[in-house]
């Protein structure tokens, strides 16, 4: 399943929400030092290379707190950046602005330090047709944001949860009594949702092989297995390889011909991108 309209428009809302509940509580006191009538103008900007990720959680938070704060964006979504690029300018009640800074900025170089890490990831593999994919190793509460971002990096969604698709792992298969019996099973529950197999060895890939299997995942397997499992797939099946892949194993990886690479470190490992809101 692709992330919808729908998706994040309920995403956005939620996060803001939440950021704003749990920062600004029962109000922003030291914003009172403020006049409320003091108009600030100003920009924000990145202090180091990115591809940018957000821009609709910040105007989020400012819808919420002042619908007269104004932002005029310099770039957009999946934009690579440089340093001390403006992103976006901005002007309206100093109290607001100030206000909604941390929260708006919280998400925006969350997701665009996601963003970014997926773009580098998808810049290594580009010389080959291997599609890179995220996980269900997200921040709580920020999936649908971190997804989002994946993708504005270049890189593709996985499953989105626990609902629209199977993803059959060895503790599955194990309660189930075999690889054939937990694909069967999978098919009757719902006929129409893809069928993945993790496997552990050349042996287990045959049986998913056999029991009919959309997409074998190749868990921790050696490069020489990992080429010999690509040689023997049927043209129907895919073959995803996972399992701690990082920078360095990445392309040898992609290069034995795989369909897809998952890699947890997307989303679980990233580091926010430093950014800087400056008054005029």
């Amino acid at each position: 399943m692709q992330i919808t309209q729908e998706m994040l428009n309920y995403a956005i809302a939620h996060n803001v929400d939440a950021a704003l509940d749990e920062d600004i509580g029962n109000g922003d006191i030291t914003a009172l030092l403020i006049p409320d009538t003091t108009i600030a103008k100003g920009r924000v900007i990145t202090r180091e290379n990115a591809t940018i990720c957000g821009t609709a959680w910040v105007d989020a938070v400012f819808r919420r707190i002042d619908p007269r704060v104004k932002l005029n964006w310099r770039v957009e979504d999946g934009e690579m950046v440089t340093p001390n690029q403006v992103l976006f300018e901005f002007t309206g009640p100093a109290r607001s602005l100030l206000t909604g800074e941390r929260a708006a900025l919280n998400f925006l170089q969350t997701f665009s330090g996601t963003a970014t890490k997926a773009r580098f990831y998808a810049d290594k593999v580009a010389h080959t047709q291997v599609k890179l994919l995220d996980t269900r190793k997200t921040l709580p509460g920020m999936r649908i944001g971190q997804k989002y971002a994946v993708a504005k990096g270049g890189c593709f969604n996985h499953r989105i949860g626990l609902f629209d698709a199977f993803l059959i792992k060895e503790n599955h298969i194990h309660a189930c009594g075999s690889i054939e019996n937990a694909v069967k099973q999978a098919r009757q529950i719902a006929a129409d949702k893809p069928v993945e197999v993790e496997v552990e060895n050349l042996d287990e890939y045959a049986q998913a092989i056999n029991a009919g299997a959309d997409i074998i995942m190749l868990d921790n397997f050696s490069l020489v297995d990992m080429q010999t499992a690509v040689t023997q797939k049927p043209a129907k099946i895919k073959l995803e390889a996972s399992g701690g892949i990082n920078d360095k194993t990445l392309v040898p990886i992609a290069e034995t011909g795989v369909d897809f690479i998952s890699i947890g470190t997307l989303t679980k490992d990233c580091q926010s991108i430093d950014l800087s809101m400056r008054f005029n």
